[in-house]
């Protein structure tokens, strides 16, 4: 896949993730967000608390979970800690990570607290 095709299919997965987390009642408040340690593919908000999604995407939903290294986890987590500067909380502010995961056929499997 060239880069252009992958980038759009990341970014209709990101759609389509983010209207899974809506249906559940989420608000996405952020999307591809950028900061000195990373990008957070999406941010959405549970009650007084914030979800950092992560979203990956394959041929197979095993293929998409494979795909999620230490080293991006660690990105993630530092720029979710940037984010976080910004909230009146900061870091006391209620959180999880999530992984959805997305198969070529539009499979989402979304992975609750998938960095514990």
């Amino acid at each position: 896949m060239s880069g252009l095709a992958a980038h759009c299919a990341g970014l209709a997965a990101e759609d389509r993730v983010a209207a899974a987390y809506e249906r559940r009642g989420h608000a996405v408040v952020a999307r591809r967000w950028r900061g000195r340690g990373g990008e957070i593919d999406l941010i959405a908000r549970d009650g007084n608390g914030l979800i950092f999604i992560e979203v990956k995407t394959s041929a197979s939903l095993a293929q998409a979970a494979q795909r999620i290294s230490d080293r991006q986890a660690r990105r993630l987590f530092a720029a979710a800690s940037e984010y976080l500067a910004r909230m009146p909380l900061g870091q006391a502010t209620e959180m999880r990570f999530d992984v959805a995961l997305m198969d070529g056929a539009g499979q989402i499997d979304i992975i609750e607290n998938a960095f514990m």
